[in-house]
């Protein structure tokens, strides 16, 4: 009779664990869309501006100091091991046709997932970068964060990849 109590809780165990994680990383469509959009800028005065935009940003936004900060990147310190907090690489790459394309890059260290979600704060820093949107804070929405340990959103053309 034990056994077959423990098979049933085992069984019954699955099923909500199997549940919770079938939710866990759905995004947004409109998130992703817009963490996905390339950043690019046309011109010296317009990459100059986003550029202190991104830089604004970072500062606002991330719970680690920025370690470095210049003309091509801006980087925070972090990930610090097993915390939720996401640390920040912003890049800079210029284009062979004269634009240059502003890289985001999250990460966390977390197996409960990061806090904020990565696409969520690549989103919300294209927003913010772009001018669309003159409140700092990050967007609420439904988006849940992934279980994934060392999460990331990074790409050379500055589109999130992964999570």
């Amino acid at each position: 009779m034990n056994k077959g109590l423990i098979a049933a809780l085992c069984v019954a165990l699955s099923v909500v664990a199997a549940s919770g994680c079938s939710t866990q990383g759905q995004v947004n469509p409109d998130v992703m869309q817009i963490a996905t959009a390339p950043l690019t800028c046309t011109s010296k005065s317009q990459c100059d501006a986003w550029w202190q935009r991104a830089r604004t940003w970072v500062s606002t936004h991330s719970r680690y100091d920025v370690a470095a900060s210049t003309d091509t990147l801006i980087q925070t310190a972090g990930p610090d091991g097993g915390k939720r907090d996401l640390s920040f690489e912003i890049t800079q790459t210029p284009n062979n046709d004269g634009t240059s394309t502003i890289g985001f890059a999250a990460h966390c260290d977390s197996s409960l997932g990061c806090k904020p979600n990565p696409w969520e704060a690549g989103a919300d820093f294209k927003q913010f970068v772009r001018g669309n949107g003159a409140n700092p804070a990050m967007p609420s929405s439904s988006t849940q964060s992934t279980g994934a340990s060392g999460q990331s959103v990074s790409s050379p053309t500055g589109e999130p990849t992964s999570q």
